[in-house]
């Protein structure tokens, strides 16, 4: 079963699925391709303010790339110039959240990664199972972990290949909530919908900046942070969030 990606659009929120739950959601070439065409239109479609990312069936968010889709690269130099599915979450300008359960492995937890806000089951376990094949993630784990869960603990992850359940995830510093696995989607639905009642000039700029900070140094940081204020008081945003405040009513940021 090849599998594939399917996107639905509804109250300003596009949901990604991850549609191959017989082989874990295991990330094809071509499934990558169909995920970066999915993610060039909900980009350019400004009906969408905040992105859901999640895996099908239960077993499974992501198990990373299909192992026998990794085999079948003629060289190393076309597996070098591949699209990386992970890198394609990582860039998407709008806010996404990501809903896991069951094995979030390799490329799949790089996918995480990538998102802004990570929602788990119970039933989530999380790993990096690379090291035990005989390379190393391409998605970004070596970098991101440990600006995200500090040095020592992703080189015990990265570098032993442990799993860790969603309670040290949690702990660790990994996702942002673990709820039963009945309330992942309405709960992880309804963080995007937040997400999406925002200003996407602001929701957005706070993204950006916040992704400054995992690289620049503080001085330019802070420079940054206030050069993406202006931005969003240039958009005018500002000045519903003023009157709806007066008001006693939430804000309607439409565009």
């Amino acid at each position: 079963m090849q599998g594939g990606v399917r996107v639905t659009v509804a109250e300003g929120v596009a949901e990604l699925v991850l549609d191959r739950a017989a082989k874990h959601n295991a990330m094809t070439p071509e499934m990558a391709r169909e995920l970066a065409s999915h993610v060039r239109a909900l980009e350019e479609n400004d009906a969408v303010r905040a992105v859901l990312l999640r895996g099908e069936g239960e077993r499974a968010f992501c198990s990373g790339s299909d192992l026998n889709a990794l085999a079948g690269y003629p060289t190393a130099w076309h597996f070098r110039n591949r699209l990386e599915y992970a890198t394609v979450v990582r860039d998407i300008r709008k806010p996404v959240v990501a809903a896991l359960q069951g094995w979030t492995l390799g490329g799949g937890a790089e996918m995480a990664l990538g998102a802004d806000l990570r929602i788990a089951a119970e039933t989530t376990r999380i790993g990096f199972p690379e090291v035990q094949r005989g390379w190393v993630g391409g998605g970004g784990a070596s970098q991101l972990l440990p600006r995200l869960i500090g040095h020592a603990a992703a080189t015990r992850l990265l570098m032993l290949a442990e799993q860790v359940d969603a309670a040290e995830a949690l702990r660790l510093g990994m996702v942002h909530e673990v709820v039963p696995p009945a309330d992942l989607l309405p709960r992880a639905r309804a963080v995007a919908l937040r997400l999406a009642g925002f200003s996407p000039v602001a929701v957005q700029s706070v993204k950006a900046a916040l992704r400054a900070a995992m690289e620049a140094p503080l001085s330019a940081g802070l420079r940054y942070e206030n050069e993406m204020n202006v931005l969003c008081f240039s958009a005018g945003d500002h000045l519903e969030g003023i009157r709806a405040f007066n008001e006693k009513r939430e804000a309607s940021f439409a565009r």
